[in-house]
């Protein structure tokens, strides 16, 4: 029986030879050009070999042809639709990841990472990557996961963790949900009361915290350098006791409310008629937008309960019109769609039970849909009943309900054209610990990646099954918590 090349998402083409496996030694080398781009990713290349390998992986920036390197190499050509496409080649001389632009190198990285096997022990232990050709491309350009950093702060250090598992998966986007009822995790320079007064809050009465700006600015560049955009939600005109209880002026008694540490919605909002309301959101979605280099800012917008669709239309049109002043363009809950968005604007549908009307009529005009569901992609879902942590309102989540599914299909009156990708989501009312957060994302996470990433023919619940089942000892040597779902039968790691 072939041995299975367990790299997630599955490859478009996926060539395996017959020749002797490359070999990371002392000698091995990255082989750039001298362009600032390329170092970047050179550098964070040569971290991750040399972590692996135990010893350190030299940079060069010239190819003389020689064996025993790593060639990173940008070949520009094609058309934007090709900027994520990459061709990995491993011979035993050498190892060449070709790109039209750097993202598609990153995926290339990615996928040797993947394939890198550790052998030997001791002073012996080394990397050793098979002998094989892939071609790739992804299926969609969106390809991201979402984390509630609101309900439980996770700070700079547990982000970067996630980035560097996004990337491993090819997965493009972080977007943090920055603000909610139980906290605001982002220092905003125009209303600094945010952080100092509803910094510090989280559900059940656990320690808070917050980013500050150069938190945030060091955050983004790592994330960058790691092909990774960081999109940042402020939740908007409901979800805001964090902000009415650092600004009473928001509050229709002129009052700050009290801290929130529950977890119920609903309850709060902003109030278009109170002179402060205007200002706040421009004063801050301005301020987010300009810290924020990446080319989107998500504005909220979910169940608000207690509102005039007039009065909801017009907060979320400050909002929209705030982020577009700052030359980005919006996302947005499902329910933002009963409001006219500009055509290119973000629609995350995140629950299958909503009618989905305005949703399509939006994308009609020009919207573009972001696919969220519940029942597939809401990763603090418990894996069945016996799990102890995450939610059950879209019911159990295993392994092959994040897998099986296809996005194409799931929006009955949408042009699948209109779909710009995937996004998984973890919401940490239960999750407190960067433990429990990896146990939730893995191995669903990888499951959603591939549905992002590879075609559906090119899709197969068996394949997957036996692909992921190598991927626990990956996580162990990273020392991630994983659930170890008993629809796999995991393959043990090394000694």
């Amino acid at each position: 029986m072939p041995e299975v090349i367990g790299v997630i998402p599955r490859p478009h083409v996926c060539e395996p030879s017959d020749e002797a496996p490359f070999e990371v030694t002392s000698s091995t080398a990255i082989v750039v050009r001298p362009t600032p781009e390329e170092i970047t990713l050179a550098v964070v290349a040569a971290d991750l070999l040399s972590s692996g390998a135990g010893s350190p992986v030299e940079i060069r920036y010239v190819d003389d042809g020689s064996a025993g390197v790593i060639v990173l190499r940008l070949t520009p050509n094609g058309s934007a639709a090709d900027d994520e496409r990459y061709t990995l080649t491993v011979t035993a001389a050498r190892i060449v990841i070709d790109a039209p632009r750097r993202s598609g190198l990153v995926h290339g990285l990615a996928t040797l990472r993947q394939l890198m096997r550790p052998v030997g022990v001791g002073a012996d232990r080394r990397l050793v990557a098979p002998a094989i050709r892939i071609e790739d491309a992804p299926r969609y350009r969106w390809r991201g996961l979402s984390v509630d950093v609101a309900r439980h702060f996770f700070g700079l250090g547990e982000l970067k963790a996630l980035v560097m598992l996004l990337a491993r998966y090819k997965l493009n986007v972080l977007h943090l949900h920055l603000t909610d009822d139980q906290g605001w995790r982002l220092e905003v320079p125009s209303r600094p009361l945010l952080t100092e007064l509803s910094g510090d809050s989280a559900v059940g009465g656990d320690t808070g915290g917050f980013l500050r700006t150069s938190e945030y600015a060091e955050l983004v560049a790592y994330a960058e350098a790691r092909g990774v955009t960081v999109v940042p939600e402020v939740d908007v005109p409901g979800h805001v006791n964090a902000a009415l209880h650092a600004y009473g002026e928001l509050s229709p008694s002129g009052q700050p409310t009290d801290v929130y540490t529950g977890i119920d919605v609903g309850f709060s909002r902003l109030s278009v008629a109170l002179p402060a309301t205007e200002p706040f959101l421009r004063d801050v979605f301005t301020d987010v937008a300009a810290m924020t280099p990446g080319g989107y800012v998500h504005i909220g917008g979910d169940e608000v309960t207690e509102m005039s669709a007039e009065e909801y239309a017009r907060l979320v049109g400050i909002a929209a019109d705030a982020v577009h002043a700052a030359g980005k363009r919006v996302v947005a809950w499902q329910e933002v769609a009963s409001v006219p968005l500009s055509p290119g604007s973000l629609v995350q549908l995140w629950d299958h039970r909503l009618d989905t009307t305005d949703l399509i009529a939006a994308v009609r005009a020009g919207v573009r849909v972001l696919l969220s569901p519940g029942p597939h992609a809401y990763l603090d879902m418990k894996y069945d009943a016996s799990t102890s942590l995450g939610e059950e309102w879209a019911g159990h989540i295993e392994l092959r309900d994040a897998y099986e599914w296809e996005p194409s299909t799931f929006l009955t009156g949408v042009d699948p054209a209109a779909i710009e990708g995937i996004e998984a989501a973890v919401w940490t009312e239960t999750i407190r610990s960067l433990d429990e957060l990896t146990t939730m994302l893995l191995p669903r996470l990888a499951a959603l990646a591939e549905v992002a990433w590879s075609s559906p023919e090119n899709r197969d619940w068996a394949d997957f099954r036996a692909r992921i089942a190598q991927h626990g000892a990956m996580w162990d040597r990273g020392d991630l918590a994983w659930y170890a779902s008993p629809q796999v039968d995991w393959m043990p790691g090394l000694p």
